[in-house]
């Protein structure tokens, strides 16, 4: 919800508070504020430009020069070369060492050898998002109004000099999804009560119900529902401080008729719909569950094919509009429209939700027949939309609103005491203080001897309960004054168990390794839950899900993972090296409703992308690769004890991951996890880079013992030999060491490998290895003939089993 400052305090007075102090205390109050935002910041040097005249470059089918006023003594020439460009209208115009949008700094120069002394402005290159500007300006340049005076700030002209204050309005404050909701909410802070002006509705002799029939079939599926009726309507752009006051509270200027069902939208939370009267094939509104495999064509353009789980809005034949979640291409209103139908009604929520997830259709209306609207203003903010379309579109308001159901709100009671308020809150608020509260928040209230009775008015239809009251004195006290105590009782040292001491370890291993911690959603969809994953695990499905991208309980931590490489590479971080220690659930279908619960089990995964190191005045850049992504492993399974007791296999078992550059992790012979490049094609899906990422089973690696070995430093010397063998290219490196070290004996100590080579001389489909093999005997000197002979067997071993030919 983005609230204006400026419409704010036409409605309760606070211009004695910043808008940021404004922000900082509604948070302290509850509603959660994303920050402040003011659309005129880094903007320098833009002013008001009058197009005196207006001729084609010479050398260019596009561009035009523009002798512009832009309030200095001699006329400025500007090269243009947007399309809508022309004499005698005022524009908007960043002169030269001006800063427009992202800090872009405009000078003085010569465009195809003509000079340009500044830049004729597009609202887009104001800092306005392209979703909100006007269609007619989207193109080009915006025109300003004639009154504007030349080398004047455009700052007014566009409303830009105004604070915009983000909420994030959670579920149980639907309340606060409008102006007049925060102007209650404000008011309630400062103690200031609203002021909401209204516009007289003038109504024709001719009735409503005389040109319309409103039904609806199941009352539940609307319970308020009505349509009126304005005839004589003239469609055009809406006036200045109408589309400003759109544009910078996120929504599009489409016409007077839109725009003021926007407006009373924003104002009232009240969702409205216009219809064209004369496109509905019938006189008629009828709403009802849609028909299965009925047809709409939607304001977007796609068609929709409906099923008895969405309410339709019906001209008594066919489907006109998604109630609550969009209305339909034929019958919108468009620049020949001169009978305009407006609805305003109250929706079944659960109805609207599920429409609005099914045709993923998320809208400003929806929301707020999803959350919750104040029944009490329905009829209020119906004849202000009216009202105003009067006004703004000359258009004849018939007598009266041609009602199918209504809902008649009443005052919500509840009971509560003094007493009970403070030994909820730990205060010692006085009845005086109490009073004060209820009526800065606008609540009727009873009292006797500190024994309540609220009157809550319908507009906060959260509030039911006694904790409800208790919650909004807190609020409005301030949950900074409550007293802070500490727990009583004797102390009792607590201490953590050996699985958070190792757990905290390996944290601790991977953020030195250069990993930051990320946490992921547990929710995710079926297809990324079912990646990276070789379990049979059925998948834990939630009932009534958020979003479609948030059904089902993960079965791997990495897909999040790369969600969050892609959202780090999306904003131009080129090193990202993540880890997620988390729960994945995996799910086995016993037909046991009692038992058939998913396991959770703790894994651990990391990701590396992009650059591992950039370059300096020293040394390279470095990207990230297999070896780097084991390296990190191999250090992690060092320092907790298990480096003895691990193996990896290539695999190929992942279609999600390189078939040539994966392996499986092993401990003690049993699979705990992968480690590998991610496969291309899931890459470019992400949007990402090169990316190595492994995921382990954390629960295994902590519950396994480790094995030590303390074997003192020999007193006698060690022993090297190497051997180059040349094998068939399929054959695995673990595969040779193994075969090493089983045929070498026991006096082998360590086997490395120190060169890979293919190419000249070596034939097609092998490959040359080179190993060293290291001997020691701890209680005496090693001869030539004992390390001869281990050799021998290593050679006889490789040859025999693996078809190696000793070079």
């Amino acid at each position: 919800m983005l609230v204006s400052y400026k419409w704010l305090n036409e409605l309760v007075d606070v211009s004695h508070v910043t808008s940021q102090a404004l922000a900082d205390q509604m948070s302290l109050t509850g509603i959660e504020v994303e920050g402040v935002s003011y659309p005129n910041a880094g903007l320098k040097k833009i002013v008001v430009g009058d197009v005196k005249a207006c001729e084609p470059h010479p050398d260019s089918d596009h561009l035009s020069i523009c002798q512009v006023d832009v309030g200095q003594e001699e006329l400025q020439q500007i090269v243009c070369g947007a399309p809508n460009i022309k004499a005698g209208v005022k524009v908007i115009v960043a002169l030269p060492s001006a800063r427009i949008a992202g800090n872009e700094k405009i000078k003085k120069g010569k465009i195809r050898g003509q000079v340009s002394n500044g830049m004729i402005c597009s609202l887009q290159e104001l800092g306005y998002n392209e979703s909100v500007v006007p269609k007619e300006y989207a193109e080009g340049i915006y025109y300003l109004p004639n009154e504007a005076v030349p080398g004047q700030e455009v700052y007014p002209y566009l409303a830009m000099d105004d604070a915009i204050i983000e909420l994030d309005i959670t579920p149980n404050r639907a309340d606060a999804l409008s102006m007049r909701g925060v102007a209650f909410e404000t008011g309630a802070i400062y103690n200031k009560k609203p002021i909401f002006p209204k516009k007289e509705l003038q109504e024709s002799s001719t009735k409503a119900a005389d040109k319309i029939d409103v039904t609806v079939t199941n009352e539940k599926d609307a319970p308020s529902y009505q349509i009126r009726l304005i005839e004589n309507v003239k469609i055009q752009p809406s006036p200045r401080w109408l589309q400003n006051r759109l544009m910078n509270i996120g929504i599009r200027p489409i016409n007077n008729v839109v725009d003021i069902t926007n407006y009373i939208l924003m104002y009232y939370g009240q969702p409205l719909h216009a219809f064209d009267y004369d496109r509905l094939s019938q006189q008629e509104i009828e709403v009802r569950r849609a028909q299965e495999g009925e047809q709409l064509v939607t304001l977007d353009g796609e068609t929709r094919t409906l099923s008895k789980q969405n309410i339709a809005i019906t001209d008594g034949q066919k489907p006109v509009a998604l109630a609550g979640v969009m209305g339909g291409l034929d019958s919108e209103i468009t620049e020949s429209t001169t009978t305009v139908a407006l609805e305003a009604a109250l929706f079944e929520p659960a109805a609207v939700r599920h429409t609005s997830q099914e045709f993923n259709l998320h809208s400003e209306s929806s929301t707020r027949f999803e959350k919750g609207i104040n029944v009490a203003t329905i009829d209020e903010a119906c004849e202000q939309a009216c009202a105003l379309i009067a006004e703004l579109a000359g258009g004849d308001v018939l007598q009266g609103a041609v009602k199918a159901t209504e809902v008649h709100p009443k005052d919500t009671e509840v009971s509560i005491t003094l007493q009970r308020i403070n030994n909820y809150l730990g205060t010692e608020l006085t009845v005086p203080e109490v009073n004060n509260i209820f009526s800065a928040l606008g609540f009727g209230y009873q009292e006797n001897e500190g024994n309540y009775t609220v009157v809550v008015p319908p507009r906060r239809w959260d509030i039911a309960i006694e904790a409800d009251v208790v919650e909004e004195v807190a609020r409005i006290y301030g949950y900074n004054n409550l007293p802070s105590t500490l727990p009583k009782g004797e102390t009792v040292a607590g201490t953590l168990t050996d699985t958070q001491l190792k757990t905290r370890k390996v944290r601790t291993l991977l953020e030195a390794a250069g990993l930051s911690e990320a946490i992921s959603y547990a929710l995710t969809s079926e297809e990324k839950a079912r990646q990276f994953t070789n379990t049979t695990s059925k998948l834990t499905r939630l009932d009534s899900p958020m979003t479609a991208e948030r059904t089902v309980l993960r079965l791997n931590l990495v897909t999040g993972l790369l969600d969050d490489v892609a959202y780090n590479v999306a904003r131009r971080n080129g090193q990202v090296a993540l880890y997620e220690i988390g729960r994945i659930f995996i799910q086995t279908d016993n037909h046991n409703p009692k038992v058939d619960l998913p396991q959770e089990n703790n894994h651990v995964a990391f990701a590396i992308a992009g650059q591992w190191k950039a370059s300096d005045w020293q040394s390279k850049e470095e990207y990230v690769d297999f070896y780097r992504a084991k390296g990190i492993l191999e250090e992690l399974f060092t320092e907790l004890n298990l480096a003895e007791q691990i193996t990896y296999e290539k695999t190929t078992q992942l279609k999600e991951m390189h078939p040539g550059r994966s392996a499986e992790v092993f401990l003690n012979g049993q699979s705990i996890g992968f480690i590998g490049q991610v496969h291309p094609s899931v890459t470019k899906q992400y949007e990402i880079p090169e990316t190595y990422v492994a995921e382990l089973d954390l629960d295994t690696i902590l519950n396994t013992k480790p094995e030590f070995t303390y074997v003192p430093v020999s007193r006698y010397p060690k022993v090297s030999r190497d051997i180059a063998l040349m094998v068939e290219e399929g054959i695995a490196n673990q595969t040779l060491v193994q075969t090493i070290e089983k045929a070498a004996g026991k006096f082998l100590q360590n086997v490395s490998l120190f060169d890979v080579y293919q190419g000249e001389n070596i034939a097609s489909g092998f490959k040359s290895m080179a190993y060293r093999l290291t001997f020691v005997n701890p209680e005496a000197t090693l001869t030539d003939e004992q390390v001869n002979k281990a050799m021998n067997k290593v050679e006889k071993a490789l040859t025999e089993e693996l078809a190696a030919t000793i070079r």
